[in-house]
């Protein structure tokens, strides 16, 4: 079994050894020399362009067993894939060994009890697709293609966040699969120390296969969707935007977008192209509530055009899906801060006008709400008490421009620097271990060393933002 890569080298693994694990493995083991090996090495991010040794395609854990075991024997890294998502392509590695959950899509939603099962495969508008069915929701993400496990593991932000926190403050339980091939579950009753790691730090500690949330009424309709302005009109929308949040209910979450307003049906066709400056709204309570608290945003400027509505909730979810899809070129950095100060406001409309691409779309986040409520070192997340998360995305369609793009969105973060309070760790691209340390806070980072030199000394797991065993 044999592959070459882009530079030349060649991959190979002995087909004898690739056969113990065919007698007893129940999804689908992909070598390169197989059909669909250019379409599962493939993540969403397609300026990524890596060549796994094998990837597998687990079923259910006894596949996650088996796989690992396997790559132990074989001496192969391992990249974990769930949605395939991470920014810098950590779901996919050169000359490994993909252990790809994709396959896993079980959901059980318990109604009664308000809680949810779903394994590790799942994506978030799966689940959502099963939650609304009962009017209910786990607070997760903006893009209904997103792997759920990647997102939680992270932290998650997303539309609901201020009323209901992050996608782990609803996390009851795990079950994961560790380093030496031991299924574990964690949670606050059991292996609470490793619960505590796995809400923020990613896959560090194994590979999770199922998780529990608990669940939260939703929708299933709200009051949702974009406000826009001319991007000339940043700075004094932002300033309006700052002053207006410090009093809005926690059921209001919002995001500021800048970008190229792009060619969707709903937008007139005079806007296409044109840079705008937009508000997005979700609002998680009864929809005439919502409709009296945007009202001053609405009534600013006034608006290019109004399109936050009454509308169901998994609409509003699917919303950024046509400006983050697969196989586009992305690069991000990003930052938290405190407030949008002047300087802040400043720098970030200068920087907007900059924008080149027709594609490049940068959020700037609204946190605060029930995100701070949570006990600072209740969970490995860094970052409660920020004001704004900035994840400055630089997208072209190919290669055509990326570098470009590419030194805008670096020039911006960059000048952003004074600002600086951390960095949420699922916006990290491929930065080093500071930026991993700055992510979690000296203390926290210390703390996660040592839980991983309990569950994985040897640092099996490294491909993620990694942290190093003591």
């Amino acid at each position: 079994m044999t592959a070459t890569t882009p530079t030349g080298r060649r991959i190979q693994l002995d087909r004898r050894v690739v056969g113990e694990l065919e007698r007893t493995f129940r999804g689908e083991l992909v070598g390169p020399d197989d059909a669909g090996y250019r379409e599962h090495r493939r993540v969403w991010n397609g300026s990524i362009d890596r060549y796994p040794a094998l990837i597998a395609r687990c079923a259910g854990v006894a596949d996650v067993l088996d796989a690992l075991g396997f790559a132990r024997r074989a001496g192969l890294a391992v990249a974990v894939r769930s949605g395939g998502h991470s920014f810098p392509g950590l779901s996919v590695c050169d000359n490994g060994l993909v252990i790809d959950l994709s396959l896993m899509k079980g959901v059980r939603v318990d109604p009664v009890n308000r809680t949810v099962r779903a394994q590790a495969g799942v994506r978030l508008g799966e689940l959502d697709r099963e939650t609304q069915a009962f009017g209910l929701a786990v607070p997760a993400g903006i893009v209904t293609h997103t792997g759920l496990a990647g997102l939680t593991l992270g932290g998650g932000i997303g539309w609901l966040m201020r009323k209901y926190g992050l996608t782990i403050d609803q996390l009851r339980s795990v079950d994961l699969v560790t380093a030496d091939g031991e299924l574990v579950t964690a949670s606050a009753d059991e292996n609470s120390d490793l619960f505590w790691g796995v809400r923020g730090a990613g896959g560090n500690f194994g590979v999770v296969t199922e998780l529990e949330f608990q669940l939260n009424p939703v929708g299933p309709e709200v009051l949702a969707g974009p406000v826009i302005w001319p991007m000339e009109q940043s700075a004094e929308v932002l300033r309006f935007y700052r002053d207006w949040i410090t009093d809005v209910p926690d059921e209001l979450t919002t995001a500021v977008v800048h970008r190229k307003a792009p060619p969707l049906p709903t937008l007139p066709p005079e806007l296409h192209g044109r840079p705008i400056v937009t508000v997005i709204c979700c609002y998680a309570g009864p929809v005439e509530d919502g409709e009296r608290v945007v009202q001053p945003l609405k009534a600013f400027g006034p608006p290019l055009l109004d399109l936050c509505t009454r509308k169901p909730f998994v609409e509003h979810q699917a919303m950024f899906d046509a400006s983050f899809p697969e196989g586009w070129w992305y690069y991000f950095r990003s930052c938290d801060v405190a407030t949008l100060t002047d300087e802040v406001i400043d720098i970030t409309a200068d920087h907007a006008q900059r924008i080149r691409s027709p594609l490049t779309a940068f959020p700037i986040f609204q946190l605060g709400g029930a995100i701070g409520r949570v006990g600072d070192d209740e969970t490995a997340f860094n970052g409660r008490a920020a004001g704004h998360t900035f994840n400055i995305n630089a997208t072209t369609a190919t290669r055509d421009g990326f570098e470009a793009e590419r030194e805008w969105s670096r020039s911006f973060w960059s000048a952003l620097q004074p600002y600086h309070t951390g960095v949420y760790v699922n916006f990290l691209m491929d930065e080093g271990q500071q930026r991993v340390r700055e992510a979690y806070g000296p203390a926290k980072h210390e703390r996660l060393r040592m839980l991983k030199r309990e569950y994985d000394p040897d640092n099996f797991f490294h491909m993620n933002q990694n942290i190093a065993p003591t």
